[in-house]
């Protein structure tokens, strides 16, 4: 009895910490791929208030119209006839993407007309307009 606690006590203790190494890189490997990617406007817009505004998960591009009629897509400004390029590079790019437009509450309508055109003659299938619930966020 007593020679077998001794060898115990001798025996080191081995983790094996490869298993759990991989299995952390394969979920890295998973988040990354399924990961999605929103292109943001890039400015600071006051959307309008409704109040059957809904919120959507799979938004790909946010367009963003200031109340001075300015056309934003990530961050940059843009004019309205470079949009509808634009639009057909993202396509292109992702077939069933969606396409928000956030325009202010005090935009003129005509701008954010022609940026939904320009939007559905380049093919986009998913167009919609960006609005804030009445308890939302600005």
């Amino acid at each position: 009895m007593r020679t077998l606690r001794r060898i115990q006590r001798d025996d080191p203790v081995d983790i094996n910490l490869a298993p759990m190494v991989d299995m952390i890189f394969i979920l890295l490997i998973f988040f990354i791929v399924t990961a999605s990617f929103v292109h943001e406007s890039g400015v600071e817009v006051q959307r309008p208030v409704a109040q059957s505004a809904t919120k959507s998960a799979d938004t790909a591009m946010i367009i963003g119209v200031t109340a001075d009629g300015a056309i934003s897509l990530e961050g940059q400004r843009l004019d309205i006839r470079a949009l509808r390029p634009r639009m057909e590079r993202f396509v292109a790019e992702r077939p069933a993407g969606t396409v928000v437009v956030v325009a202010d509450r005090d935009c003129p309508t005509g701008i954010t007309v022609r940026v939904l055109d320009a939007c559905r003659m380049a093919g986009v299938r998913s167009v919609s307009v960006g609005a804030r619930t009445v308890d939302g966020p600005q």
